[in-house]
């Protein structure tokens, strides 16, 4: 049976492994035989620059780039990175964000000249995410990660998040072994272990307000 097409818009700051999260979702599909394509904008990742990935899962998708309001889920490796391509969403999509918040520099600069500013923070940016869908997960990543036994790991904790949507066109096995296949070895049990452990937070953050797998 062909896989039911699938748009995710993945999006990150430079460091948190986006790229590397793109290619165990793309790498699972393909050993799935599940058609995927993939485009990816690079900013400047040694500076924490925005970085962005379309997905695009099934068989007659024929552009790697989703159209605006096309996406079904949003992942996004940090907060505010989800509010600034939410036009990407589509209405009643499925947003799973972690709460990590990188501030630009450009609004530190605001804040040098203005002593009163406050910083906007996660739970500001769920606010106004919620005008556009009520489907949001807050995975706070970074302590999961640091559970699992490496920081680093953030990117496989919302993995295993994802992972949970029934909606996904990808098993849950084939993303599991891409992971063991993209990850050194040395690392491997620790990013398993992350993953399980972004499952977990999925059952007690999204499951109540969409269908996942059991």
């Amino acid at each position: 049976m062909p896989a039911r097409e699938h748009s995710i818009y993945m999006s990150g700051v430079g460091g948190q492994g986006l790229v590397l999260l793109s290619n165990v979702i793309g790498s699972a599909c393909a050993a799935a035989g599940i058609r995927a394509l993939t485009g990816e904008q690079h900013g400047l990742s040694q500076r924490s620059g925005s970085i962005n990935v379309h997905m695009r899962i099934g068989e007659e998708i024929r552009s790697p780039l989703i159209p605006v309001g096309g996406a079904d889920v949003i992942l996004s490796l940090e907060a505010l990175e989800a509010l600034r391509y939410v036009e990407y969403l589509k209405p009643g999509g499925i947003v799973l964000m972690n709460s990590r918040v990188q501030h630009p520099i450009i609004e530190t600069a605001e804040h040098m000249k203005d002593k009163t500013a406050r910083y906007m923070s996660a739970e500001d940016v769920r606010g106004r995410l919620s005008k556009v869908t009520e489907k949001i997960a807050v995975i706070d990543a970074l302590s999961i990660a640091k559970q699992a036994g490496n920081p680093l790991t953030e990117n496989i904790v919302m993995l295993g998040t994802l992972s949970t949507l029934e909606e996904l066109p990808v098993p849950e096995d084939a993303l599991r072994q891409s992971v063991a296949d993209n990850v050194p070895k040395k690392a491997l049990d620790v990013n398993l272990k992350a993953f399980e452990l972004g499952k977990q937070a999925a059952f007690e953050r999204l499951c109540n307000m969409v269908k996942c797998r059991k």
